[in-house]
């Protein structure tokens, strides 16, 4: 069975004669005549009953029909895909960042895209990492960068980099040791990301863990910016947490302290997209910087900030 074989097939089905299938695909009638008959023959079935003036698909070629469009659908696009890598000259790209994407230098990205492919239309969505899953999965937008864990069904998830947290502090007396969760289960905790609350991928690795060790987080202040909940920290009105990534910012507040958790929390940067969908040339060239911003991110921090 041929590529070409099913194209007569589906052609002939579609124009009503093998003359019309054959001027489609720019060949003699008496070939395309030919493809679909030794198609029959290796399926060892007729596809069309013979006879009138117009083809009329038996029951074997009614069963086989979706099979071939869909496999000639997949060639062109394939064939489409491949043609489209020597440029970009137009379409949109859709991709989805992290609500802290600037801490991962990830604040150029579009000026990136854009100098390099101008004429490209560019539509990025900053959001919570659940969100942008779920958008990814709803084919609102064909892929972004998000914190695992997620709820990953229908995705594909390719990890890129992990960030560890820290414990963050004005206090000197909760910094001198690395923080248990019993012990930031009492602590005065500011933490952000309200809207999500625990569905937030960092606050989510923290409630199993404080379900492991039978305590319960219980924030003070809930708000919805890392920035917001810094300043409350440097002011004494208690403690939260933060990647590595923004205590090397140059914003972090001085004269805040910083620890690590006693079993080490880290949050994986991961690119996700629908499983079964490839992206279009202009998202995959979007996701392909990204990516490259967030490696060298990982070589300029060193093995000591962010890890494989």
């Amino acid at each position: 069975m041929t590529l070409n074989q099913l194209r007569a097939f589906v052609e002939a089905e579609r124009l009503g004669s093998f003359t019309a299938a054959a001027r489609a695909m720019d060949i003699a009638q008496a070939s395309a005549s030919e493809l679909v008959r030794r198609l029959e023959a290796e399926l060892d079935a007729e596809l069309f009953a013979r006879g009138s003036r117009t083809l009329t698909l038996t029951s074997a070629g009614q069963e086989l029909l979706p099979y071939a469009r869909q496999a000639v659908e997949a060639a062109d696009s394939g064939t489409r895909a491949v043609r489209s890598l020597g440029s970009l000259g137009g379409g949109t790209a859709t991709f989805g960042v992290l609500r802290n994407a600037d801490y991962y230098l990830l604040s150029n990205l579009v000026q990136l895209f854009h100098a390099r492919y101008p004429s490209v239309r560019v539509r990025l969505v900053g959001q919570n990492s659940a969100e942008t899953a779920a958008a990814v999965a709803a084919g609102r937008i064909e892929a972004g960068l998000v914190v695992l864990p997620i709820d990953d069904e229908g995705l594909a998830v390719t990890p890129l980099l992990r960030d560890e947290v820290l414990y963050v502090s004005a206090s000197e007396e909760r910094t001198r040791t690395p923080v248990t969760m019993e012990q930031f289960a009492r602590a005065p905790l500011v933490l952000y990301d309200a809207h999500y609350g625990w569905q937030d991928p960092t606050r989510r690795q923290l409630v199993e863990r404080a379900q492991f060790a039978g305590v319960t987080i219980d924030p003070l202040i809930e708000l919805e910016h890392v920035e917001a909940a810094l300043g409350l920290v440097a002011a004494g009105v208690g403690d939260t947490i933060a990647s590595r990534a923004v205590v090397s910012g140059p914003a972090f507040p001085a004269g805040l302290r910083t620890v690590p958790f006693a079993d080490p929390l880290h949050d994986t940067i991961a690119l996700v997209k629908r499983r079964g969908h490839p992206l279009s040339r202009a998202t995959r060239e979007l996701a392909r910087i990204a990516e490259d911003t967030l490696r060298e991110l990982r070589t300029d921090l060193g093995p000591g900030d962010l890890g494989a």
